[in-house]
């Protein structure tokens, strides 16, 4: 670890900050010098190559990975035509031996925070979406007990972020590298009980339907009739429950996949659900069988096609573990079987035929975004660690595809290995959108077919529940300003019109120190260097809405001495920002290298902060960019 870092993760460099020039209140404004522009901001590549993005895991027979492959290796064909491999990455994960000779981060007092790691962060990132929509609570349980068997042991470095799906996607926790912290996710006491499920608690078959009832009143015609009558209803009303359920999920797959498209590399969605309600079928038990068909494959390919263009790869995990058919649950009577001898087996055909089609949605929905199944295991924490594992250590193929006319047609991509008996698990195709048709409403945009659109690196920095980039090392200060409310903000805060929120506010003080080494500085004809800084800090609610923002920037010509004295010193400022009293908010709050077009950020509970007493002396108000030295 290097002096400087040292001093940076120790609490008394903030004093050493503060009281640096570049803080001082007294300074005039800044120079009218227009802003720098980011100096690798990819046009040129975007404008002039067309490029798909394949990811392939490779592993052998047992599921473990196979590593020091090279790009002669592999034969890439699209529509059977074979394509030139322009790059090619190998990625692998950290080795777990490795980070345990690493020191840990230095304890820092209440209010501190850095994005800091003495480990080496995974390039890959992982989801875990925990399905409590399609989902009986019995199975819920389960899979919260799996998962804390798998973060008692988890690997160092590993980016995790959780989800949660109702009938809405929400975050329980933010991506990061802290087993500890994912824990306490977990450990929520959120379980929710489905209002779309007939067994909503799991472990029996439901409550007996109001046709079984009525099939024991008789064998009339009148009654067979009543009695047919009520099936349908039923069937109709299941059918419709079932739609939602989809409707519900897909919603929440292209919303993750859109929030998951601003992030650049490969995504693991590891997705626990106690059913996949993708495919619905006729039943052909009812008087009227395509009263309840509905079918579900343009929404299906538009999320496949949202999921394999973010580089997001599906592994689904059964959340029912290894199962048996309900009619043989101890907790069922039997009263119905007993009634109806023809009923044993059309419920135990009904029950195989839909684990069947929930399996196949899983397989294929893993297959096409280059992921993988877990179906029939118990072990659903050694699932996440092969999940994870293999998603962490890929080849990364990309070619510019030969046939330039994009037509929307479905191109299939095909990849093979010159090495026998390897199992390859990739994307197995994508729709040749014109990158340069007019946008649909709510559509994805993209540059090249089949990939993310081109990356705005402050905006996926700041995302609400992202990964906190290290790019720049940066360490902040959050205390409240003083232990009063305000009726207003604060000056240089901006509220979101369409958060329609109202005071009383609480003012915060956010005070920074950074590393001046992870900045870059332009050379300029006169010897001078040119310095472009941007400190930002968004303010979200627990559903993500952004509430209010501040947000800061500063340019200097630096000579000679003053950038000795700027990379000895560090990077100090100060800012201020209201937080409403009422509610659950986040700050996240980062630094942009505008030059370098670099960012660090930190995020940052307020009710992690709020009960600390304020700063002292009392915070200042926000810095005055300092002037630019000639």
């Amino acid at each position: 670890m290097s002096r400087l870092l040292t001093r940076l993760l120790g609490p008394a460099f903030f004093v050493l900050a503060l009281n640096s020039p570049a803080s001082a209140q007294n300074q005039p404004p800044p120079q009218s010098t227009p802003a720098p522009q980011p100096a690798n901001s990819g046009v040129t590549l975007r404008a002039s190559t067309q490029l798909v993005v394949v990811d392939v895991v490779v592993t052998d027979s047992k599921q473990n990975p196979i590593q020091g492959l090279k790009a002669s290796d592999f034969t890439l064909l699209e529509k059977n035509v074979p394509q030139q491999i322009k790059n090619f990455e190998e990625h692998k994960s950290f080795p777990p031996a490795e980070a345990a000779k690493l020191q840990p981060i230095p304890k820092l007092p209440p209010g501190v925070f850095t994005n800091y790691s003495p480990i080496p962060v995974s390039h890959t990132l992982n989801v875990l979406l925990l399905d409590t929509l399609n989902t009986p609570l019995k199975d819920q349980a389960f899979v919260r007990d799996q998962l804390r068997k798998y973060l008692n042991g988890a690997p160092p470095g590993d980016r995790i972020a959780i989800f949660g799906l109702s009938t809405r996607l929400y975050l329980l926790q933010g991506f990061t590298s802290d087993p500890e912290t994912l824990k306490a996710a977990v450990n929520q006491k959120n379980l929710k009980s489905s209002p779309l499920l007939d067994d909503a608690v799991g472990g029996g078959t439901g409550p007996e339907s109001l046709s079984d009832m009525m099939s024991g009143f008789g064998n009339s015609p009148g009654m067979a009739q009543a009695v047919a009558n009520v099936q349908q209803f039923e069937a109709e009303t299941s059918s419709f429950q079932l739609q939602l359920r989809a409707r519900y999920t897909l919603d929440a797959l292209n919303q993750l996949a859109r929030g998951l498209s601003g992030l650049p590399g490969r995504k693991n969605l590891i997705w626990f659900s106690g059913s996949f309600p993708i495919n619905i079928l006729p039943d052909g038990d009812i008087q009227n069988p395509f009263a309840v068909v509905a079918s579900a494959e343009d929404e299906f390919r538009e999320t496949t096609n949202l999921l394999t263009a973010s580089q997001v790869a599906v592994y689904p995990v059964d959340a029912r573990g290894l199962m048996t058919a309900p009619m043989y649950n101890a907790s069922n009577s039997g009263k119905k079987y007993a009634s109806s001898p023809t009923a044993f087996t059309k419920d135990l055909q009904k029950f195989s035929q839909q684990t069947a089609d929930e399996h196949s949605t899983m397989l294929q929905m893993a297959e096409e975004t280059g992921g993988r199944a877990f179906i029939n295991t118990n072990d659903l924490s050694h699932a996440v660690t092969q999940a994870i594992e293999a998603g962490s250590n890929y080849y990364t193929l990309y070619y510019s595809p030969t046939d330039t006319d994009w037509n929307g047609n479905f191109r299939k991509i095909q990849v093979k290995l010159q090495q026998q008996g390897y199992n390859l698990a990739y994307r197995r195709g994508y729709y040749a959108d014109n990158p340069n048709a007019p946008l649909k409403k709510g559509a994805l945009p993209v540059t090249t077919p089949g990939t993310p659109p081109p990356l705005d690196v402050l905006r996926a920095a700041m995302m609400y529940g992202g990964p906190d980039p290290t790019q720049i090392l940066i360490k902040v200060r959050v205390l409240p300003a003083s232990t009063d409310t305000e009726t207003t903000v604060a000056p240089r805060n901006v509220l979101n019109p369409e958060s329609k929120v109202k005071g009383p506010y609480r003012r915060y003080a956010i005070d920074y120190a950074a590393d001046p080494h992870d900045v870059r500085v332009a050379p300029q004809p006169d010897g001078t260097s040119l310095m472009g800084l941007q400190f930002v800090i968004y303010l979200y609610d627990q559903d993500g809405n952004l509430i209010n923002v501040a947000e800061d920037k500063t340019h200097a010509n630096l000579d000679t001495a003053h950038l000795a004295s700027f990379r000895t010193h560090g990077i100090p400022w100060h800012q201020e920002i209201s937080v409403p009293v009422k509610g659950t908010y986040y700050l996240r709050i980062g630094l942009h290298d505008v030059i370098g077009d670099r960012v660090g950020t930190v995020e940052v509970p307020i009710a992690s902060v709020k009960n600390l007493a304020p700063p002292t002396p009392p915070a200042t108000q926000p810095s005055t960019p300092p002037v630019a030295p000639k």
